[in-house]
């Protein structure tokens, strides 16, 4: 992956690294910072997909579709495969290191019409990357509403838990403006918070409470208190807990142009992320169910949020409270980490003049070297998509479902179009070799299943209460860009641009250098 520089650079100009020097074949110049290291790339992955976030928030949502047998196996079956999914993108992360990403990959892969194909991964993406946004901050806002319930009385409404699910986003927001140094170093943080934390909860819920639940009530009793009649049909859906937690890796491939060996270590960050979490969050499920003492009294909890509830029967108010700080933390570090590579994605999309007011969402801070209005962008669309929960007691379980269904679309397209290329695929340094193709098999039909599987109804009567929205959001969406290409984008729409000739990133790159 590694070409010497071809001097048609000015003279001044210090000589390219190799990261640099794929970025310019790729069409880009060198806006971002290149600060991250791998372990930091793996880091905000590894965060995003937070075990500490995604078990704990839909944990009371498994407790009713299906119980502790899906919750316990549901996540292994569901881990090995998303890291089928994830090795697929890996592979083609590694022949293409832009923030651009899926959408990216898409117009390079495609074996004609790669405008067409890039418009709508990269609308999928979008909705997935909004939608996680949405969802982490918003399970962050039940915790903290829980704790504040629990510390001051302050009630657990839908009112109050999207003021706080609004502040969280302000938080993260800010977070992000001040620069990819400070955030990659707090999820360089996140990572030992997360490990250090499952171990400090699993341990207290192991050793500290005076009796358990059986091991054949952890590995076998199955609940369904959805309304459906079919315990398939609702042991089905019960794996959207897993299935959601295990989101966000493309965040490794965002964030590229902003690390060291691209080429490797944003494929490395995505597959590591995915194994790493689901040892962890096996051990940390486990460890939560064999320590409920009240099955209903948890779902049914004042608090909102079962865990907490389950935390403070098995420890005591006290103890309760700070596992649950430690459950909070985490999703703080999580869903600061889902803004980055929500932002990302925007600032890539953006700058090939592909959502409305382009101009304005691929704008660079040169002080920060940071994408500053995307990232606003990426937390206002999170606030939208979370506010039916004022109206809609089933809308976090559809904004859960709306960023898997989103995300998972924009990750296989590339890999289908990568298995129709075939032997003609250009591989980088980072591959799977013979198991390319039948990895590849793999992960497109299961993305397949799960998209049909979480658009239907979750609930039973379907109420305007319960009405799973998915399908709508889905819909507006790719209504919205369909509309959009057929009307006017088919038109002007080339797929990722090149910002210019050698010479003329070298000079945007000198312009950025002289801030």
């Amino acid at each position: 992956m590694s070409h010497e520089a071809d001097g048609a650079d000015s003279p001044a100009t210090t000589p390219r690294s190799a990261d640099e020097q794929r970025l310019h074949e790729l069409g880009y110049a060198q806006e971002l910072s290149r600060t991250m290291s791998g372990f930091s790339n793996f880091a905000v992955s590894f965060t995003i997909i937070s075990i500490l976030s995604g078990c704990l928030t839909l944990y009371g949502f498994g407790m009713n579709t299906g119980g502790p047998a899906l919750i316990v196996w549901g996540w292994p079956f569901v881990g090995l495969m998303t890291l089928v999914v994830g090795l697929a993108m890996a592979e083609v992360c590694s022949s293409f290191p832009t923030a651009g990403g899926l959408y990216y990959w898409a117009a390079k892969l495609a074996p004609s019409n790669g405008a067409a194909w890039s418009w709508f991964t990269g609308w999928f993406n979008f909705l997935g990357q909004v939608a996680v946004t949405a969802g982490i901050d918003f399970g962050a806002a039940f915790f903290i509403n829980a704790f504040l319930d629990l510390q001051f009385g302050y009630a657990a409404t839908p009112p109050h838990t999207i003021l706080i699910f609004g502040v969280v986003l302000v938080l993260h927001g800010l977070l992000n403006t001040f620069g990819v140094k400070l955030v990659a170093l707090l999820n360089d943080i996140s990572v030992w918070w997360h490990i250090a934390g499952v171990l400090v909860i699993v341990g207290a819920l192991v050793v500290l409470p005076s009796e358990h639940q059986s091991a054949s009530f952890v590995f076998t009793h199955f609940v369904n208190n959805t309304g459906w009649s079919s315990a398939f049909y609702v042991g089905m859906l019960g794996l959207l807990l897993a299935q959601y937690t295990f989101t966000g890796y493309d965040a490794s491939a965002h964030m590229t142009e902003e690390t060291h060996d691209a080429a490797r270590s944003g494929p490395r960050g995505i597959v590591m992320s995915i194994v790493v979490s689901l040892v962890a969050g096996w051990v940390l499920l486990v460890g939560i169910t064999f320590a409920i003492r009240d099955y209903d009294g948890a779902v049914t909890s004042s608090t909102g949020v079962p865990p907490a509830q389950i935390f403070i029967d098995a420890l005591g108010l006290t103890g309760g409270k700070l596992l649950l700080l430690i459950a909070i933390g985490a999703q703080l570090f999580c869903g600061m980490s889902s803004v980055t590579a929500n932002s990302r994605m925007i600032y890539a999309f953006s700058r090939d003049g592909a959502l409305p007011a382009s101009r304005v969402w691929h704008k660079i801070n040169k002080r920060t070297r940071t994408p500053t209005n995307a990232i606003w962008l990426a937390a206002g669309g999170a606030f939208v998509l979370g506010l039916p929960y004022l109206w809609n007691a089933t809308a976090y379980a559809a904004v859960t479902s709306i960023a898997v269904i989103g995300l998972y679309i924009a990750y296989v397209l590339p890999t289908l179009l990568r298995l129709l290329q075939g032997d003609r695929f250009d591989r980088g340094p980072w591959h799977l070799g013979r198991w390319s193709k039948p990895v590849g098999v793999v992960a497109v039909a299961w993305v397949v299943f799960i998209t049909v599987l979480f658009m239907l109804p979750q609930a039973s009567p379907v109420t305007a209460k319960t009405f799973n929205y998915t399908p709508i959001a889905v819909l507006v969406v790719l209504g919205f860009a369909g509309i959009w290409w057929l009307a006017s984008a088919r038109k002007w729409f080339t797929g990722p641009k090149v910002q210019g000739t050698p010479e003329e990133l070298a000079a945007i790159e000198r312009d950025l250098d002289s801030v």
